[in-house]
């Protein structure tokens, strides 16, 4: 199917720093808690299924791109603000996207 360029503005992405990560036990799926800075736009909240490559302690500070217009979803007991973007590999590994360097949080990806 294919979509506009209209359709495809209405997704709104942007430039976050992790800045704090915890365990997720009573995630269907294992998964971290994140917190990601987005500039202006504040801190938000995510559930990510990404602990099969990456370790807690390696994704602080990490730059990630996240869809922050989608409306809060409640995962257990967490409500994710934003989904965080990644390659779903072969094995159901998740690979993070993120920028090739460093850029200014909150950005917008077009």
């Amino acid at each position: 199917m294919n979509i506009t360029y209209d359709d495809f503005k209405k997704v709104d992405m942007r430039v976050g720093k992790i800045i704090d990560v915890k365990d997720f036990p009573k995630a269907r799926q294992p998964a971290y808690k994140l917190w990601i800075d987005f500039g202006e736009l504040g801190i938000k909240k995510s559930s990510a299924q990404i602990t099969k490559l990456y370790k807690k302690e390696e994704l602080i500070g990490k730059q990630i791109i996240a869809v922050v217009n989608f409306p809060p979803k409640q995962i257990a007991d967490f409500m994710s603000e934003v989904l965080v973007l990644g390659v779903v590999l072969n094995d159901k590994e998740v690979s993070l996207i993120q920028p090739d360097r460093e850029v200014p949080l909150g950005k917008r990806i077009l």
